[in-house]
């Protein structure tokens, strides 16, 4: 018995592995299918190469120690939970640990004669280490429960495996699988009990190249996001430094004055004399007045300001962020232009180059939306013509970070083709904090017929409200200003149709300005709105000295005329009052002359007819 050398107990129901230390030649035993549950009693076995334990109850790897000569170790379906004490196994070539209970791979350091590993129907979701077995070509691992790619990542740095089983996994339902684990294990011969052919490998190049072209889209998306953030934050960080610049105290004028965006190279309209082109519906935009006093004059709404905050808040997420099909049109360290399906985002004072390019048809016919962020408005307003012929389709205008800091600004968005909504964001527009803002908007834009203004609804009562505030104020502007002064506020088509009517150029004799002002409706509706004007006419200076001087100087006009209009009102009041005091003693005395008149009642009656007479 001491000579033996194979041991076959299989089939039976032994539970304890006992009596066998004095077979030191033993070098197979075979106990599969018993009822043992620990494996105590093999660890004299120091001659032992193959050992079989499968189908028994065992629930922990252990006396192994002195096994050194194991070739063959099999375990299958038992209650095994981990992979333990197997490491100093170095000639150890076949181990089966299928139908287990085991989730990980591990410990397998120093298994370097090992050329099969079983694992299937185990609960392992993730196979680490079987990379560091060189000698590894066939590893089964079906019906586990692996779910990507990425949890098998360590067999593609294995040069060795060529048989392996994947099958049972939800892994193993993707599309592209077999191509797939192709290209992770390139030696492989054999997958799922089924042999690799030309055409799999053929397939597995081609999903190679697509993944290394993905990789490079990839790549070349992660990079131009880092350059849009970068051209983002630095558009920004100019827009501060241009804040700073404009809230710092004028030396010589108003800040107006001062901004570089009055400059002739950020000039809003009417260079070198020339107008800019004029939409069908509305005229092009100067001051009616300086305008210089309307914080003043209105009055910061807290509560409008609040709403606003919430109204338009997905506008500021459509400005910020885009979609996956992104396209930009111009980027650099301080701007970005891009065009995300129907919206078109300009960050940074250089973003309007990109309206000088060269559009499509249809490109520019599906752009609805443009977005402004960290540009001067009036550097925004010499490009409404452009964008107005450009962008026939053009509904919405959102600005956020653009400094709309006057109600006269607004009137420059009459120049675009159409507008269903228009959102001006409370950042960086103080415009939005003066109460008659919205109904400024909705008096002057009103043959857009806006239909949102920041994401509110624009209601009847809201056009009610804006007439009754602006209506009344333009129809007098319109009726009574001085005909000079109609001429100097109107650009060039409105004074053609104000020069037709007053001088009688066509069929009809002229009017003097006395007829106009008997009857508005000559002048058109439009006129009355045309008046609350962009105002431009200080930008057309040829420096900003000229400018402040210039803009020094209209003040004084206006200053001179409006104390004019005050006397005269003052003076037509004085003589009401004593006219009031007066009438009393005069009405007394018309009557008593009438009476006294009317006494001789023949006497009158010849008079009244010798008066008739002669004035026949």
């Amino acid at each position: 018995m001491e000579e033996l050398q194979l041991l076959n107990l299989q089939h039976n129901l032994i539970t304890r592995i006992q009596h066998l230390s004095h077979l030191q030649q033993l070098t197979i035993l075979n106990l599969h299918d018993n009822h043992i549950s620990d494996m105590n009693g093999i660890e004299h076995l120091s001659s032992l190469r193959v050992l079989m334990l499968g189908k028994n109850r065992i629930h922990k790897i252990c006396c192994l120690e002195r096994l050194y000569k194991l070739s063959i170790l099999d375990l299958h379906d038992n209650q095994i939970r981990k992979m333990e004490n197997i490491s100093h196994l170095r000639e150890l070539q076949v181990l089966n640990l299928s139908g287990n209970r085991i989730s990980s791979v591990e410990n397998l350091q120093g298994l370097g004669s090992l050329t099969e590993l079983n694992l299937q129907y185990n609960c392992i979701s993730v196979v680490t280490e079987v990379d560091r077995l060189a000698g590894l070509q066939r590893l089964f691992l079906s019906c586990n429960n692996i779910h990507s790619f990425d949890q098998l990542a360590c067999l593609g740095e294995s040069q060795s495996i060529s048989e392996l089983t994947l099958d049972g996994n939800p892994v193993a339902l993707e599309t592209w699988y077999k191509q797939a684990v192709l290209r992770c294990v390139l030696h492989l011969r054999q997958l799922d009990m089924k042999r690799i052919t030309d055409e799999d490998r053929r397939m597995a190049g081609v999903l190679i190249r697509k993944e290394e072209e993905k990789k490079k889209e990839s790549h070349k998306q992660t990079i131009h996001k880092e350059k849009r953030r970068l051209a983002i934050r630095n558009a920004a960080q100019q827009w501060e430094g241009v804040k700073a610049c404009l809230e710092l105290p004028p030396t010589n004028g108003s800040k107006e004055d001062a901004s570089p965006e009055n400059s002739p190279a950020h000039s809003p309209a009417q260079t070198n004399g020339l107008g800019q082109e004029t939409s069908p519906e509305e005229p092009s935009y100067h001051d009616l007045a300086t305008n210089r006093n309307e914080t003043e004059l209105l009055r910061p709404d807290s509560n409008s300001h609040s709403s606003v905050v919430f109204s338009c808040s997905k506008d500021v997420k459509l400005v910020e962020t885009g979609s996956g099909n992104v396209q930009s049109l111009s980027l650099s360290d301080s701007h970005l232009a891009e065009l995300d399906g129907d919206t078109l985002r300009l960050f940074g004072l250089g973003a309007l180059e990109a309206l000088e390019r060269g559009w499509g048809v249809q490109t520019a016919g599906a752009v609805t939306v443009i977005a402004f962020r960290f540009i001067n408005f009036d550097a925004i307003v010499p490009t409404l013509p452009r964008i107005r012929v450009k962008f026939p389709n053009l509904s919405h205008l959102i600005f956020l970070e653009t400094n709309i800091s006057r109600l006269p600004q607004l009137a420059a968005l009459a120049q675009v083709r159409r507008l269903d909504q228009l959102t001006i964001h409370p950042e960086g527009n103080p415009v939005v904090s003066l109460a008659l803002w919205r109904s400024f908007i909705i008096y002057r834009l009103y043959h857009f017929n806006l239909q949102k203004i920041n994401g509110q609804e624009v209601t009847m009562n809201d056009v009610i409200a804006a007439e009754r505030v602006f209506g009344t104020l333009g129809h007098i502007a319109a009726t009574e200003t001085p005909r000079c002064r109609l001429l100097l506020l109107l650009e060039e088509s409105r004074k053609r149709q104000l020069q037709f009517l007053l001088e009688g150029r066509g069929r009809r004799a002229g009017l003097s300005p006395e007829e106009l002002r008997d009857n508005g409706k000559l002048l058109g509706e439009g006129l009355s709105r045309a008046l609350f004007n962009y105002p431009s006419r200080d930008c057309n200076a040829e420096s900003p000295e000229e400018g402040t001087v210039e803009s020094s100087e209209r003040a004084a006009m206006i200053e001179q005329y409006l104390q004019e209009l005050v006397k005269r009102a003052s003076d037509t009041n004085l003589k009401g009052e004593a006219l009031h005091k007066l009438w009393p003693s005069m009405f007394a005395e018309m009557v008593r002359d009438c009476v006294l008149e009317m006494r001789d009642r023949g006497a009158f009656r010849q008079a009244s007819l010798a008066k008739l007479t002669e004035t026949k």
